[in-house]
């Protein structure tokens, strides 16, 4: 029988949609078929094949005043090098199996004390950072060094030698993590490295790819970059702040995401990654947002104000540095709850995948002029 309560059983019947009673003679046959290796398509058809997206991740709210007494507390008892990186990684109830933040995308929270640094190493799946608090950290990819402020996005992209720290005259620094662990997982095609020299040789000016490819509608005209990802390893709160006050003065706001940009690479105008995706968002004072859903998976950080989103009915009320989630296709909104001060949501996704696969959709909600109700 149908495990699709919304459609009745006729219907599933026109459409061809699987609606097979089970007989004697056919459950001996479903054993003989098990034996074999195989299957009836018909029996798993209505799961494999959905009439729409039907995420087994959850909405989720981490309250950084909850986490960060626990982020810290694992300085006390770990060190980087025997943790290899010292992180609380965000674990969806219902993506516990792959250790997922949401769908296919991993989220953590890492935490370095000035002076420590871990070692330089490259992997298969693509990373990014987001830092939330503190000074004086840093980055290293591939010989390029990034310093890093609150705010401030780096990549860490996909086979790259990538390495952390935070420099002695620094302070304790927290960021979040992103990464498509999961779903490089899901493909079988991880690797992992450690560098031969533990630490990487730092070949060009501090800061330089800022420097080189930073400037907003204009490029070098004889550096040549070909790569998969953004030759623009960081891009700083500071100046992705006064892009979106400059955007806003000038755009009308959008009635789902208010005033939103995506980080993009300079070189091709894409994302900054081939799995990852990124972007910044203003509300402004008292934006209330219409409801909609689309496919990819969503995680957030508040880079600054307070407000709320309502995910599929859920009430989550979030102030800066919280986190949460939006699973693919779930229907969600956003509020400011201030009506004097602005706010920012940053987000990672996985749209470079999706829409490189043609999977990508859209769908606005019609019902009670596009607001959700609230489910109690």
């Amino acid at each position: 029988m149908s495990d699709n309560p919304r459609f009745d059983t006729h219907r599933e019947s026109i459409v061809g949609r699987a609606d097979v009673e089970d007989t004697p003679e056919l459950i001996e046959y479903y054993a003989e078929l098990e034996r074999l290796k195989t299957g009836a398509l018909w029996t798993v058809a209505n799961k494999i094949e959905p009439w729409e997206p039907k995420s087994s991740s959850v909405p989720v709210l981490w309250k950084y005043t909850d986490l960060r007494e626990h982020v810290l507390r694992s300085v006390n008892l770990v060190t980087p090098e025997k943790a290899g990186r010292r992180v609380i990684y965000l674990n969806n109830p219902g993506r516990q199996d792959v250790s997922a933040a949401v769908g296919w995308l991993y989220s953590g929270l890492q935490v370095m004390h000035p002076g420590e640094a871990a070692s330089a190493h490259a992997h298969s799946s693509s990373a990014l950072r987001f830092i939330m608090e503190g000074s004086g950290a840093y980055t290293i990819v591939d010989g390029h060094k990034m310093t890093l402020g609150a705010n401030d996005f780096v990549i860490t992209p996909n086979g790259t030698w990538h390495e952390h720290g935070v420099e002695a005259e620094g302070q304790t620094c927290i960021w979040q993590d992103g990464l498509d662990i999961p779903l490089v997982n899901a493909l079988e095609a991880g690797f992992y490295a450690v560098h031969p020299d533990l630490a990487q040789k730092i070949i060009a000016p501090v800061d330089d790819s800022a420097g080189i490819w930073g400037a907003a509608g204009i490029r070098p005209s004889f550096v040549k970059w070909d790569k998969p990802y953004s030759p623009l390893f960081k891009y700083s709160w500071a100046e992705t702040y006064e892009a979106l006050q400059r955007y806003a003065d000038k755009v009308a706001a959008d009635p789902f995401d208010c005033h939103i940009m995506q980080y993009t690479n300079p070189a091709t105008g894409g994302h900054v990654m081939s799995t990852i995706g990124a972007s910044m968002q203003r509300l402004l004072p008292g934006f209330r947002g219409k409801a909609h859903q689309h496919t990819g998976s969503f995680v957030y950080q508040v880079a600054k104000g307070c407000g709320y989103s309502i995910i599929d009915g859920q009430r989550f009320d979030w102030q800066e540095r919280d986190i949460f989630c939006v699973p693919s296709w779930a229907i969600h909104e956003h509020v400011n709850a201030s009506a004097t001060e602005d706010a920012c949501l940053f987000s990672f996704n996985d749209l470079p995948t999706i829409e490189a696969l043609g999977l990508y959709r859209l769908k606005p909600l019609l019902e009670n002029d596009g607001y959700q109700q609230i489910s109690q």
